[in-house]
């Protein structure tokens, strides 16, 4: 917890600065502490705990601009330390009338309702009942099967907690809490395949967390990999899970950002209120959802979050642009990032999306490949299960998806009803109609 000591010092180290030639300046206070561990066939593998307290200052200084950081907050030492910051950013930095600080009009001004993101019992929990946990979740699968390599889990949590303060008005806080529990296996396969395979959950709240089954989970979708092979290439139906349906997404969202758009570097690029996606892609920032991850009253800047309709039966309503790109392109800014993703959902959960689908190809990872940012091309290794009469029939890897982001979002055909709630990216399982596939 940031005390009120600390606010006061983040104040004074704001109005220091601009006693020192700064024409505005923006403090912002970190507090946080974590700990993880990985447990290794049944032996701790590695522990780790952490905790940070850090002040950063960004000083904008007659057109120029300079961000620093530094652990030690004590007045004596803040005095050189903004001291030696003013110097290179008045003398050493290129001048640009886009580093600015917002316009005050657009800060978060309080008042909302707390939206409960730290676990009251976070400091409770004991290490040997984190360590007990990750133990019983390895247990699931060790010794299970004599194929099996190797199996692990992690186990992780945080809690953090920011103050920021602004020289032309702003003051806010926040923080957060999460927990998070993997399990991973490795196994022998045919000649020298190796399968692996992982499941895991996450959640603000210990006691929400899902704690058994983890590593039962994990075990069955190693197994399922086994006998993987290519299929022959053509046009599929696709089926993305919801584990991995965000890896889809996230080169659309990349494409929204105030950076990309005003460095021309965005395949979305003078794509607002056009339809650019299928009907199917409904997709909504829900900031202020209790208990929620992701969930925020202001930004990175202190600009006020709200609702914000991002697509709307495939058409794009907004970009993320903060107030530098803003600035620089002589428009007026939005947001500088997304807080919670909700994509709106259809009827039907992945087993009811299988069934509907004569041949196709469910999509259970996707291993490397890469995206143009500037033409929305990508190519994709994939793994997953060949679908034939709405069954799963072979497991299929080594094969490639291409294609281009336009044409797949405008090739979406039906959404699943089964995001994964525990994530800031609330997107469901996927279907995508006549998509490429390269194989044998």
């Amino acid at each position: 917890m940031i005390t009120n000591e600390n606010k006061k010092l983040a104040q004074w180290a704001m109005e220091f600065a601009l006693k020192n030639g700064c024409q505005s300046s923006r403090v912002s206070l970190y507090n946080g502490s974590s700990s993880s561990f990985e447990i290794r066939d049944m032996k701790i593998d590695r522990l780790q705990q952490a905790s940070e307290n850090s002040l950063v200052i960004q000083l904008f200084v007659d057109g120029r601009y300079g961000s620093f950081s530094t652990n030690r907050l004590d007045k004596k030492e803040l005095e050189k330390f903004i001291r030696n910051g003013i110097q290179p950013a008045a003398h050493h930095t290129g001048q640009d009338k886009a580093r600015t600080l917002p316009d005050a009009s657009l800060y978060y001004k309080g008042g909302g309702a707390d939206l409960q993101l730290i676990d009251p019992k976070f400091d409770s929990i004991q290490p040997d009942e984190k360590v007990a946990l990750a133990m019983k979740t390895c247990e699931e699968m060790i010794g299970k099967d004599d194929r099996i390599i190797s199996a692990n889990s992690s186990y992780s949590d945080e809690k953090d907690f920011k103050y920021m303060v602004a020289s032309n008005g702003f003051e806010g806080e926040a923080c957060g809490s999460s927990f998070s529990l993997v399990a991973s296996v490795s196994i022998r396969g045919e000649g020298d395949a190796r399968p692996e395979s992982y499941w895991y959950d996450s959640s603000l709240y210990y006691d929400t967390m899902i704690k058994e089954g983890l590593g039962t989970k994990a075990l069955e979708r190693v197994f399922r990999k086994l006998g993987q092979k290519k299929v022959a290439s053509g046009k599929y139906r696709m089926i993305v899970d919801n584990m991995n349906s965000g890896r889809l997404l996230s080169p659309v969202i990349d494409a929204l950002y105030g950076s990309s758009i005003q460095q021309k570097n965005s395949f979305l690029l003078n794509k607002l209120n056009e339809k650019i996606a299928s009907d199917r892609l409904t997709l909504t920032d829900e900031p202020h959802l209790v208990k929620a991850s992701g969930a925020r009253y202001f930004d990175n800047e202190g600009i006020a979050t709200e609702r914000r309709s991002i697509f709307d039966k495939g058409v794009l309503n907004t970009y993320f642009i903060d107030t530098y790109n803003a600035k620089k392109m002589g428009v007026d800014p939005t947001i500088s990032g997304s807080s919670i993703l909700v994509m709106e959902t259809g009827d039907k959960n992945l087993d009811g999306l299988i069934a509907g689908v004569e041949k196709g190809i469910l999509v259970t990872g996707f291993n490397g490949g890469n995206n143009n940012s500037s033409t929305g091309d990508f190519s994709y290794g994939i793994e997953g299960f060949l679908i034939e009469n709405g069954k799963l029939t072979q497991p299929v890897s080594e094969m490639n998806v291409t294609g281009n982001l336009i044409t797949l979002w405008n090739s979406l055909v039906a959404t699943g009803n089964d995001p994964r709630l525990n994530s800031s990216w609330r997107i469901p399982s996927l279907v995508f109609e006549g998509v490429d596939f390269s194989g044998l």
